[in-house]
């Protein structure tokens, strides 16, 4: 919390006479790279993590109508986190059961579109009615900096969602879950809680390119359509360490 309270008053320093709406990246990068000169790479990500949630929290709980200048390839690819190869990879049945036992129809839903169609608790955040087009849903304003991107779910959890949704926005430019990302977060992790593992949102999202790859899916179908990266490089690093049990049974299968 310190850290944070930090940066937010450094902000306000450079920054409190300013309109939020009209800063640039640029300038938020200058600023950036003034208070992280000589700093680790981990202090230079957490400052940026910092400033980015707060533009997020902006934008989401006041209903401000602006891009996060901090949301664009160049400085997310800047101040990326290193991922970690040995993230351990949750199993589709404990996310099958975390869903199951999910009671409430908006939890239900935003777990089924991060494990089903593998996408980011961002993008579900962001859906208003209009994004449904039957299995196909409309992704707009992405991190890939692309105008719009889309993810294809199963007929069911289309249906659900459709149903869900119509009767939850009053117009179809509502968001069909007008909640915080923190709330949404905090939703994970008590659905985990459930049977008693650490789930966090992106682990969902992993667990479908996993099952994708698992699955005997293309590797070049998982990489563009499922998880939507700009390379195979990125794809690879999302998916699980194979087991030997899981090796010998894919190499008993193909000579079978």
């Amino acid at each position: 919390m310190r850290a944070y309270r930090w940066i937010l008053v450094k902000f306000c320093d450079q920054f409190g006479d300013s309109e939020l709406t009209e800063l640039s990246s640029d300038q938020i990068l200058q600023y950036l790279n003034r208070i992280t000169e000589g700093r680790k790479p981990q202090t230079k990500r957490v400052r940026f993590a910092h400033l980015s949630s707060f533009f997020n929290f902006l934008k989401n709980n006041h209903n401000l109508n602006f891009q996060n200048p901090c949301d664009v390839p160049m400085m997310r690819k800047l101040f990326r986190s290193k991922v970690s190869l040995s993230r351990y990879i949750i199993e589709k049945e404990t996310v099958d059961e975390i869903i199951f036992r999910t009671t409430k129809i908006r939890n239900r839903l935003m777990l089924e579109l991060m494990a089903r169609g593998g996408m980011r608790i961002g993008e579900v955040l962001k859906l208003t009615f209009n994004d449904i087009h039957d299995r196909k849903l409309v992704i707009r304003e992405p991190k890939s900096g692309k105008e719009q991107e889309h993810v294809f779910i199963p007929q069911k959890v289309a249906d659900r969602l459709r149903e869900y949704a119509r009767q939850k926005c009053k117009n179809a430019n509502n968001r069909i879950f007008p909640i915080s990302y923190e709330a949404a977060r905090i939703m994970v992790i008590k659905a985990g809680n459930m049977v008693d593992i650490h789930l966090r949102p992106h682990d969902l999202r992993r667990l479908a390119a996993t099952y994708a790859s698992r699955s005997g899916v293309p590797i070049e179908i998982i990489s563009k359509i499922i998880l939507r990266h700009a390379n195979l490089s990125t794809t690879q690093l999302y998916l699980g360490k194979i087991s030997d049990t899981e090796a010998i049974r894919w190499i008993e299968n193909l000579y079978a």
